[in-house]
């Protein structure tokens, strides 16, 4: 006797959104779209954990701690790709959506529709996304920069 396969949790294009806007540096939109499986799924941490070491470095050995410049933008570049896939999320065709991410359901099935709260999401991410981007890129910058004006001092002397 044969067991009919479980048939397949269809995914919320909403919910989706929101999990890599809110969640998306642990991993957990993509646990939710492809299982727990998903190597990509468990390879988010590791930057977002090396972000937040980059910055209890900073606070404990002040802004001349050259690692934490590395570190940082990683997690600052993790969560605006994040932000970037809740936005992609959330602007997918319904059919594309549904054909992807629910290929049993029919192509303008509900899960795959977008409504107000997936506007909310877009539109949040977008906003945090591009805020976390530009302060990665100055601060990646800015310490570059006065490094390169220090060991010009050091030269000069």
């Amino acid at each position: 006797m044969t067991r009919p396969a479980p048939m397949a949790r269809s995914k919320n294009k909403t919910v989706a959104a929101w999990l890599a806007f809110l969640g998306g540096p642990l991993g957990l939109h993509r646990f939710y779209l492809h299982g727990f499986g998903d190597l990509l799924g468990w390879m988010l941490p590791i930057p977002t954990a090396l972000g937040v070491h980059g910055i209890l470095r900073v606070q404990q050995w002040g802004q001349d701690d050259h690692l934490s410049w590395i570190l940082i933008p990683l997690l600052g570049f993790t969560i605006a790709g994040c932000a970037l896939r809740a936005i992609l999320y959330g602007l997918m065709a319904p059919e594309r959506w549904n054909a992807r991410f629910n290929p049993a359901a029919a192509p303008d099935a509900p899960e795959g529709r977008t409504h107000w709260f997936t506007v909310f999401a877009i539109a949040l991410s977008l906003m945090l996304g591009t805020a976390v981007l530009m302060a990665s890129l100055a601060f990646s910058f800015q310490r570059y920069f006065e490094y390169q004006i220090e060991e010009a001092r050091k030269i000069s002397q």
